[in-house]
């Protein structure tokens, strides 16, 4: 059976990897793309999930705009990491998008997709800040019993990467953090202490490179500026490319390794705003919702993108 999903989504260079990943392999439905105000401005990110799109052949995929900025928070993003476009790109010619961004709001897309489709088939799988996802579940609460779950990238059990305690999705937007936190459906966090271990190294680069097709070399292109802005950024010699890991998780869990324990996130820290708190003290309680991501089989990760990247040609 094929798992359905939306891909709530602010492309971004590991976004883009994303959608090509739940496109590109027969076991995931890709109901629709929406996209939220984060690691650029909605209008960038909406226009490079666009491009992406029109890269992949994939225009029949609806794509919805959602969220122009947090709830309460002033908008912030990491150009640093993505340029100025907000998906920066080394030799690879960017198409002029060959789809419309539809007219319904996205949060509106993904309230009347979860009403419309059967209990318990869709998952929400956020990979930019939870604005979006936040919205959703408060105009319309019903859609949280009808959700399968909510498998996020975002946050970190260990150390974060905006502030020491924080992850960039998550500090963006804490109080929609908070809220996707606490509801009572199913979330599964793929924070940095997994994603940290998708690296982008030249060797998967080369791998992607030997394919010779137009997706190919458009991933070939994102890993090259997303090294070089890391390396500039944060001093990684090799690319975390985080956002596929959900999808790859939804694909075959035993890719990723998972660990349930109970999850809060800190709005009102000094120093740990944006912390997505993990109580690894004892066993869960028997009603706990949230679980966390510890380890990857990245050259099966790895792989199954590969794979992915050739369906599409």
């Amino acid at each position: 059976m094929t798992t359905k999903i939306i891909l709530d989504c602010d492309p971004g260079h590991d976004d883009a990897v994303a959608i090509l990943l739940a496109a590109g392999n027969s076991n995931i439905e890709l109901l629709g793309v929406t996209t939220v105000g984060g690691n650029h401005t909605l209008e960038k990110v909406t226009r490079n999930a666009a491009q992406v799109l029109t890269v992949a052949k994939l225009t029949d995929v609806p794509l919805y705009a959602g969220a122009t900025r947090p709830i309460l928070r002033e908008v912030e993003t990491a150009e640093g990491i993505h340029g100025d476009t907000g998906m920066e790109i080394h030799g690879f010619e960017l198409p002029e998008p060959a789809l419309s961004v539809q007219e319904t709001h996205g949060v509106q897309f993904i309230i009347d997709t979860i009403m419309n489709e059967p209990a318990g088939t869709v998952t929400l799988v956020p990979t930019g800040p939870l604005t979006n996802i936040a919205l959703a579940a408060r105009l319309e609460p019903r859609i949280v019993e009808r959700v399968k779950e909510v498998v996020l990238m975002g946050g970190a059990y260990g150390t974060g990467n905006w502030t020491p305690s924080a992850e960039f999705n998550i500090i963006v937007d804490p109080e929609a953090a908070h809220i996707v936190f606490n509801e009572k459906w199913p979330v599964v966090m793929v924070g940095l202490d997994l994603t940290h271990q998708a690296l982008a190294t030249k060797e998967v680069e080369e791998q992607f490179a030997a394919l010779g097709t137009n997706v190919g070399d458009f991933v070939v292109g994102l890993f090259g500026a997303f090294r070089k802005n890391y390396q500039d950024a944060q001093g990684f010699d090799d690319p975390p490319v985080h956002d596929p890991c959900c999808v790859a998780y939804l694909i075959d869990p035993t890719v990723v390794e998972t660990v349930k324990v109970p999850v809060d996130v800190e709005t009102q820290g000094l120093l740990t705003t944006g912390r997505t708190v993990a109580d690894f003290r004892s066993p869960a309680p028997a009603d706990c919702h949230t679980s966390v991501a510890t380890k990857l089989d990245a050259e099966r990760f790895w792989s199954m993108v590969l794979d992915a990247v050739k369906a599409l040609g």
